[in-house]
């Protein structure tokens, strides 16, 4: 299967995609053989290193972010205007959920590296989506969002790094945590204050495509996490990092919204993948355990205690994977579904916290092994709560679109731009 394009050619220039019912989570066999390909790019890239990975903690993994770079990947939702593969966003949750199935670590490189395009394609100049989003699609730029901070986390409109205009340039001075492949990214879309919050209210902020290599910026010693050895999500200090005006995506004051639409359409069904791929892990994981266990005459799988609690793991998953891809869908559609993608977000990251846990008791003592693989898993599942917004935001979220007050429907603003199938009558 062609790792750079999913879609078939024809003379006149049009292009077909797989047709899928918007109302499952189905796949067809256009999809499978994606899932097939994936796969087995895990199995012969990714699985051979992920024991150096876990025993090489303070090194960042580069060799397989490029790796998936030139697969064309990084430009999965990019249209072929740019030469991207513009397969989608299914495709994309697809994709990640394989890499994070094999290593956790590998699948979160992956969706770090999808999550601040949405800010090119939906944001950016003309000049910017013609100059950047070539070079990612063809895998040799990658780029990292840096949004976060070390003391405002999730308020976005509580940042504290500021950029200033100085002639026809800004410079900016603060510093970023929490950054996503930190340490492997060409460019940073870095948002920074650019108004008193109380002068400019929603309008206080600006985002910034500032160059890795730019004066002034710094990108701080990678330090190991609990999980996901091998990704770097690191911090970003500036000061005084000068950049022109050219480098503003989208207008002065629209950081807010360039943060939020991310946010949305990618980081939460991103993270949606990344937390399915290792519900999946963590299952198999386990009825691979039981299966061998010898116990009473037979294996530990032959008691149905623990086969019900196998069950429940496993009726988790379904429902997980069904989130994940409907609301990935439903994108692909163009359809209003950002309370579809918060949701998936949220019980993705929920369900396989819960397996996990249900895991390690399933296994005793054998699970606290270091070099035992459900260890890994269980400390990689810890990194999803908080990207895209902890379990009581996306709970907020929630309740705002049931009592019809969301902010802004990002799906139905800007999903059509990335969008595979024309509209359907739900979405109109």
């Amino acid at each position: 299967m062609p790792g750079r394009t999913t879609r078939d050619h024809h003379p006149e220039g049009e292009t077909t995609m797989p047709t899928m019912s918007s109302t499952t989570p189905d796949l067809t066999p256009d999809y499978d053989a994606l899932v097939q390909h994936f796969d087995e790019f895990a199995a012969a890239e990714v699985t051979p290193r992920v024991q150096h990975m876990e025993s090489s903690p303070h090194t960042v993994e580069r060799d397989l972010a490029l790796l998936m770079a030139e697969q064309g990947w990084f430009g999965a939702t990019i249209s072929q205007q740019y030469g991207g593969m513009h397969a989608g966003h299914l495709a994309k949750t697809l994709m990640i959920q394989s890499m994070a199935r094999a290593s956790g670590a590998v699948g979160a490189i992956l969706q770090a590296s999808q999550l601040p395009v949405s800010m090119l394609i939906h944001f950016g100049s003309d000049e910017q989506k013609a100059r950047l989003l070539p070079q990612i699609a063809a895998g040799d730029t990658l780029l990292s969002i840096a949004v976060t901070e070390e003391n405002t986390g999730s308020h976005v409109l509580g940042m504290e790094t500021t950029a200033r205009r100085d002639g026809t340039d800004w410079i900016i001075d603060g510093s970023k945590a929490h950054i996503g492949n930190s340490h492997i990214a060409h460019v940073h879309c870095v948002v920074a204050r650019t108004a008193p919050a109380d002068e400019a209210g929603s309008r206080s902020l600006t985002a910034f495509l500032v160059e890795h290599d730019r004066k002034g910026l710094t990108v701080e010693p990678h330090q190991p996490a609990l999980g996901l050895h091998g990704f770097s999500f690191g911090k970003l200090t500036f000061d005084g990092v000068r950049i022109p005006e050219a480098n503003v995506i989208g207008e002065v004051g629209d950081g807010k919204d360039i943060a939020y639409s991310s946010s949305i359409l990618y980081g939460r069904p991103n993270l949606a993948a990344l937390s399915l791929g290792l519900h999946e892990a963590i299952l198999e994981c386990t009825t691979t355990f039981l299966s061998e266990r010898e116990r009473y005459g037979g294996t530990l799988a032959d008691l149905p205690v623990l086969r019900d609690r196998v069950a429940v793991m496993k009726s988790r998953l379904m429902a997980a994977r069904a989130l994940a891809h409907q609301s990935a869908l439903m994108l692909d559609h163009g359809q209003t579904c950002d309370g579809e993608l918060i949701n998936a977000k949220y019980l993705n990251d929920e369900w396989a916290v819960e397996s996990g846990q249900t895991a390690m008791r399933l296994h005793g003592a054998h699970a606290l092994r270091r070099d035992y693989l459900l260890q890994r898993l269980w400390r990689d599942i810890q990194c999803t709560y908080a990207p895209a917004g902890t379990g009581e935001v996306q709970r907020q979220r929630l309740a705002e679109t049931e009592f019809g007050s969301p902010p802004i429907q990002w799906s139905q603003r800007l999903s059509a731009k990335t969008s595979l199938f024309p509209p359907t009558s739900a979405a109109a």
